[in-house]
Order: structure tokens, then sequence, then C-alpha cells
């Protein structure tokens, strides 16, 4: 962002999106669709900026998608519209967006700077909160279209496949696609996630499961493996000093139709405590541990492989290509959560108290509301955080490198087999 242009905060992560999608080798309809998806996040972020200012009277002059060489732009009242070559993002054009910018005094009544606190605070916070709506829309149409999980249904929707065997420990053991699997030792499973816990406690020991097929219920005995000693493509399924249990299945839970007086409410529940975990997930991505762990993946291919590893990194730009994929080859449900996931991820990112994001300015707003005095706006130098601009901007470009080369280099395993 510079002085005087409402960048979108999507460059850093929407950057090499062509680099990516060829990087990752996908095909079919599945990547040009996660594309536009993205495309259409980015534009609707800087459409809340467009329109927050222009309901609050502020002057905007350019409002672009991509970036470069102009193809195509068109001049409507006041405002410059267009398409730029490089279609890696979009932004929107407001004047002084600091105090040193040089104003025509014929505009300065319009300017960001002039504007109220409220206007101000809205404004910045716009672009996060069309991601909340976004997050929402998508979260009532696979509530509405698709259905909601019952958690008591845990069924089995498709078996791994582990390099140098034919069959996994599941198929060996006479499970079948569409089970729904009722108890393991005489204990009721009630979750996906209590099941995997169950397994992964429980490697090299024989266990007595419980499954209900075709409306009878059926005991077979299986014995998970130990993930350290699988591969699957070529990468080592789990890591570490203590045994890890795999069945090598597919689990999903049983869809059950929604209405819409109930979709709602649903809807805000699922948004809500996703954005509870995005904020805990970015305190984690910023912690020293973290990056500790990404200069040690990066040094040591193994601890790369790792699939517990893999499933706690933070993922560049071709990783979220590709996981957006394979959830759309999963089907519309996994296709919706990942997008809902992303615009919520971004959705608080952006609003961090940091420049050069939007939450910055927000901050800064909060700061010169604090330090006015009886009508006296004070005017804060935006020069004084240049070192720790500088310095988050580094962290991030760190992040990037990183997550970038482990996406190409040691891809995550698909999360949806």
């Amino acid at each position: 962002m510079d002085t005087a242009t409402r960048s979108s905060p999507w460059l850093l992560l929407v950057g090499l999106l062509a680099v990516g999608g060829a990087l990752t080798a996908l095909a079919g309809v599945a990547l040009p669709l996660i594309i536009l998806a993205i495309m259409l996040m980015v534009m609707a972020h800087e459409f809340g900026h467009y329109i927050t200012a222009k309901r609050s009277g502020m002057l905007v002059t350019d409002f672009f998608v991509g970036f470069g060489p102009i193809l195509w732009s068109k001049q409507i009242g006041e405002t410059r519209y267009g398409v730029r070559a490089l279609l890696l993002g979009g932004y929107v054009k407001v004047p002084g967006m600091t105090w040193s910018d040089t104003i025509d005094p014929a505009i300065e009544s319009r300017t960001y700077r002039q504007a109220s606190f409220p206007r101000k605070v809205i404004f910045a916070s716009a672009g996060s909160f069309m991601h909340v709506v976004m997050a929402l829309l998508l979260a009532w149409a696979s509530l509405l279209f698709i259905g909601q999980p019952n958690p008591s249904h845990v069924d089995i929707t498709g078996f791994a496949t582990w390099d140098g065997y034919q069959q996994t420990a599941a198929q060996s053991a006479g499970l079948r696609t569409g089970d729904r699997i009722v108890s393991i030792n005489g204990r009721q499973v009630t979750s996906p996630a209590m099941l995997t816990s169950m397994i992964h406690a429980q490697a090299g020991n024989q266990l007595r499961v419980v499954v209900e097929r075709a409306g009878k219920r059926i005991v077979l005995s299986v014995t998970p493996v130990d993930g350290r000693t699988l591969r699957s493509g070529g990468v080592v399924i789990a890591s570490g000093a203590s045994p890890v249990g795999y069945l090598g299945v597919g689990l999903g839970e049983q869809v059950v139709p929604i209405a819409l007086t109930a979709a709602i409410p649903s809807g805000f529940h699922v948004v809500g405590s996703t954005i509870t975990a995005a904020v805990k997930a970015i305190g984690h991505v910023f912690s020293p541990t973290m990056f500790a762990s990404l200069f040690h993946q990066v040094a040591t291919p193994s601890a790369a492989n790792s699939v517990k590893n893999q499933q706690q990194r933070p993922q560049s730009i071709v990783g979220v290509v590709r996981i957006a994929t394979q959830a759309a080859n999963a089907g519309w449900a996994p296709l919706l959560g990942v997008l809902m996931m992303v615009n919520i991820f971004i959705g608080v990112l952006n609003m961090m108290p940091l420049l050069p994001l939007d939450g910055g300015y927000v901050a800064i707003a909060m700061y010169e509301r604090l330090r006015s005095r009886k009508g006296r706006r004070y005017q804060f130098d935006l020069a004084k955080l240049n070192l720790l601009t500088v310095g988050f901007v580094g962290v991030l470009l760190v992040l990037f490198v990183c997550t970038l080369y482990l996406d190409i280099a040691h891809p995550m395993v698909n999360p949806f087999k």
C-alpha cells in the first residue's frame, strides 16, 4: 500500500497464483473454479472499501481489477473503473491515507484523513467485514443445499492407498464403504475425531469393531498399523517416537437436511467458532515455535514429510489452491467449507493492528482519536512506524517463502482421502 492507495492485502497471497497453479499440476474444472473464487473474494474485499468510501463521502478516484498496464478503463463520474493486465488482485484508490500526502485543497475535505473517526474505522474494516459476509453465505449455502453432519453417525467413505499394500488394514478386516462404525471395544463412537483418537492410540492392538451395514450390525476384528511404517505416495504417514495407529479409511458423517430457520443461527455459530479458531491459529502461526518448526522442516525433508507437521503448518498460495482443488474433487461440502475458512482466515489476519494491513489503519485511527483534545485533531506521523512496518513485512516474506517452498517440495497429503 502506498500513501494514496488502498491496495488489496491479498497481493502477497495471490501474487504467485498462476505459478502455484502450474506447480501443483492440477487439471480439470476444479482449478479454474478455485482461481475464479479467489478473484471474487479479492474484488469483494475491495468493493467493501469502495462502497463504504462512497457512502462516507470520500473521493474514490480508481477501482481496478488487477495490476500493471491498463487493458481497459472508463471514467464514470469521479471514479475511473478498469482492468489491468496482471489479474493478481485489485485496488481502490482514495487520496490522503496519510497526513504527509500532498493533496489539492479542492478535494481535501473528501480525503481519508479528513473523515470522522467512525468513518475511518468503517472504511478500513470493510474489507474484512466482506469476508465475514462471504463466509456466512457459504455456511448458509452448505447448510441449506447440502445439509448438516450428524456427529453420531460416523461412516466409512473410502479407503486410503498405502505403498506396497494391496489393501489397508480396514479392507483386510472386511470393512466396506458405507459401513457405519458403531463402537470399538465396547465404547460407542460419536464422532470422527473420537474414532481417530482411539485408532491412533491402538497401533498393533487387535480391536473389536461393531459396524452397521444394510440395517444389520456386524462384529469385525481389525488391527491398526503403525503409521511410521507406512507411506502413501512416497510420503511417510506418521513420525515421532511413539507408534500411531492407522486403519486407512476415509471418514464422514451422515448429512441431514436442515431448514432455513435452523440454518441461519447454525451459520452464525459455525462462522463464530471458525473466527475463534482462526484467531488462535494466527497467534500460533506468528509464534517463535512455528517459525522454528518451519525452519526445521525446510532443512529436514523427513520432518517436512511428516503428516503431523503438515497438518499444523500454514499453507502458501500453492497449498491453498491445492487443498481447495482437492476439496472440490471431494464434493461441494468440503469445497464450501474450505472457501469459508479461507475467507475467515484472511479477514482475521487482515485486522491485525499492524501496517500495511487494514487493522493497522484502524489502530492508528483509534490512537488519533484518543490523543485528540477539545476539537483539535491529533495527526499521527506514519513515518514513526516505518521500522515496525518493514519488520512485519519481512516476517510475512519469510513465512511466505518457507511455506511456498514446503508446499512445492513437500506437498501436504490430501486430507480428503
